[in-house]
């Protein structure tokens, strides 16, 4: 139990923070300066990004980009996204890890006292003990903003106190990760009586308490993961506000101007390359994740005229996505910008 919140807490795409890409000048004095203003979620219905359009011949997969966390009071509803999806054969479903105990009701019963000791420090170190002093004074101002006279998390692991502030953190932004946009498609595939493809990569770990025990005395280098976190809580919620109101109003430039930073990096590496996850298989488990995903969408464009496939709109963005895979397999791959303009080009008189 405390290996799939370790694990979810570092892959999770509600950890995929961003920051606005580089400017190519410097700010100004005065506006850098400029007090800064709290950014403002957006609410109520909402069409959110268009469609990529993946092709082979005359075979067609569209795809969503989806992304958490999101404002609060938004409601997604996209109507073209619904015709398409009901004028396909497939739903290939947002691709993700399954990862299970092998024990029966009582022995998770039993697991718990251990699950819930495992996410503290070894050997009772509290957060001072480990956090390099400029860090931890960081962490104390976050902790009273966010916490108030709650010291019990000062005993936590940082990858732990991290994910627990950065949920805070969301929040009191308006933000948040329950928005389940995946789920929103599923419905209408059902709906419109659209196959879905489950799409989970199913991992077991036959000895669970054995893996408790070897998590509990694994020291996960996760410092530079709560560092992140911090960056993020104290400088980028503004930034993580835009992006989430940009995928919410379907603006694409808005969206790419976003690159993922260090957070996601360090707090994935944290869990990937601790000791524990070589023995559990959990060290190679976002590539066999990606095969998993790209396998079935091949397949899926062989069989059907038309699928239809939700991703993280980070798998669909980032140079070495899965999409750009697919690109780099000879299919033709078209983001929603470059449909729409050859839609106006082919409107136009004499093209």
């Amino acid at each position: 139990m405390v290996l799939g919140l370790l694990f979810f807490s570092a892959i999770s795409p509600a950890w995929a923070q961003s920051e606005p890409a580089a400017s190519s000048s410097a700010p100004s004095s005065s506006s850098a300066n400029a007090p800064l203003l709290p950014a403002v979620t957006v609410s109520g219905v909402q069409p959110g990004p268009g469609l990529w359009k993946v092709s082979k011949g005359d075979h067609v997969m569209w795809v969503l980009g989806v992304l958490t966390p999101l404002p609060r009071g938004m409601e997604w509803h996209s109507a073209d996204v619904e015709q398409v999806l009901a004028h396909s054969q497939e739903l290939l479903e947002l691709p993700q890890a399954d990862v299970k105990a092998n024990v029966g009701f009582f022995g998770k019963l039993m697991l718990l006292p251990s699950a819930y000791s495992a996410r503290k420090n070894p050997d009772g170190a509290n957060l001072q003990q480990i956090l390099p002093p400029d860090m931890y004074a960081r962490w104390e101002v976050l902790k009273q903003q966010y916490f108030g006279n709650d010291s019990s998390i000062e005993y936590w692991r940082p990858i732990f106190a991290a994910l627990k502030l950065y949920k805070k953190a969301l929040d009191k932004a308006g933000l948040t990760n329950a928005n389940d946009v995946s789920k929103t498609v599923q419905s209408m595939a059902d709906a419109h009586g659209v196959k879905r493809v489950p799409l989970k990569y199913q991992l077991v770990i036959e000895h669970p308490r054995d893996a408790l025990q070897s998590i509990k005395q694994t020291n996960l280098h996760d410092v530079s993961c709560f560092n992140q976190t911090l960056n993020v809580v104290q400088n980028e919620m503004g930034a993580l506000t835009q992006r989430a109101n940009a995928w919410s109003t379907g603006d694409i430039h808005a969206l790419q101007r976003f690159a993922l930073n260090d957070r996601y990096e360090s707090c994935v590496d944290a869990v990937l390359n601790a000791g524990f996850a070589q023995e559990l298989g959990l060290h190679d488990l976002p590539q066999h994740i990606e095969d998993m995903w790209l396998k079935a969408a091949q397949d899926a464009l062989a069989r059907n005229a038309q699928t239809f496939a939700v991703l993280q709109m980070n798998d669909v963005l980032a140079p070495d996505g899965y999409l750009a895979h697919l690109k780099a397999q000879g299919y033709t791959v078209q983001s929603p910008d470059e449909l729409e303009q050859n839609e106006a080009d082919q409107s136009e008189p004499g093209k």
